[in-house]
């Protein structure tokens, strides 16, 4: 049985994403992105939405606008530059390990969440995920600690903030 309830949001997100993609309003693309989001919506909101009532809170949405500028505008600058800095200047230290970072969000998007938000940021990348421990193997590629609590500090501790009060 359809959930309506949890279809409605895999909906409009479903539009967004097709309206967004195809880069038109016209009639044609909005009857099209309606037509493929409802199929869309009714096929996979049970499975993608578990919360219905959390989707639409507008603090949510705030901290997702929020996140979503920070990370594009100072997070992924910041890796850039740092990342460009070492590819011109040989004498720069590198010193790349594999560290744990732990994570304390509870749901998985939250936590795939943080993983892509690490691993789309140069200089690092989620290698795997243990889920038992709720730890991150993140190659880092000039690793300042081997501690786990200060290496999540140093990695995720920001991307774990937003994404907690995004998804959990």
């Amino acid at each position: 049985m359809v959930n309506l309830k949890s279809a409605i949001p895999a909906m409009v997100l479903s539009f967004i994403i097709y309206i967004v993609y195809t880069g038109s309003i016209g009639p044609y693309d909005i009857l099209t992105g309606a037509i493929v989001a409802v199929i869309i919506g009714l096929l996979t909101g049970a499975i993608v939405v578990k919360d219905p009532g959390k989707t639409f809170d507008p603090r949510r949405l705030y901290w997702l606008i929020k996140y979503t500028i920070w990370y594009f505008l100072v997070a992924e600058v910041k890796a850039h530059v740092d990342v460009i800095k070492r590819a011109l200047s040989p004498r720069m230290p590198l010193n790349p390990a594999i560290v744990r970072v732990p994570y304390y969000v509870e749901t998985d998007y939250a936590m795939t969440t943080i993983a892509n938000s690490i691993t789309n940021t140069p200089g690092t990348v989620v290698v795997d995920i243990d889920y038992d421990r709720k730890v991150f193997y993140v190659h880092w590629i000039d690793a300042k600690t081997s501690d786990p609590g200060e290496a999540r500090k140093m990695i995720s501790l920001e991307f774990e903030e937003h994404a907690g009060k995004i998804f959990d």
